[in-house]
């Protein structure tokens, strides 16, 4: 993972354990009848927005990554083309190869030879 996304990674994390450690106090504190209840249900949904974003920030920050450094999942098929047409002279290149050292390596038997023990 790059350097940018892991640190917004890192962050969201942090983020949202915050916020659900918060809505748990919330919880407790309305259960407890306390008067700090209504500002913690306030805070958390504030922090839940703020958690929201910064698991937005951790999907765009990997767009952008993606997008500025050319890493693409899957093959275009201009790729795959490509790699079709130097694969196929590759193999001409070594058939040309075979055919200049007289068609066959040494010690190394066709397959007509196997019943010929």
């Amino acid at each position: 993972m790059p350097d940018a996304v892991r640190t917004a990674a890192v962050r969201a994390v942090i983020i949202m354990s915050l916020t659900i450690i918060q809505a748990v106090i919330a919880f407790l504190c309305t259960l407890a009848g306390s008067w700090l209840a209504f500002p913690m249900v306030l805070s958390g949904v504030a922090s839940t927005v703020v958690a929201t974003w910064a698991v937005l920030d951790v999907w765009v920050t990997r767009q952008v990554w993606n997008q500025r450094h050319g890493v693409v999942s899957e093959p275009s098929s201009t790729a795959r083309q490509m790699r079709r047409e130097r694969r196929q002279a590759q193999r001409a290149a070594r058939a040309a190869g075979r055919d200049e050292a007289g068609g066959r390596v040494r010690g190394r038997r066709s397959a007509g030879d196997l019943s010929r023990a």
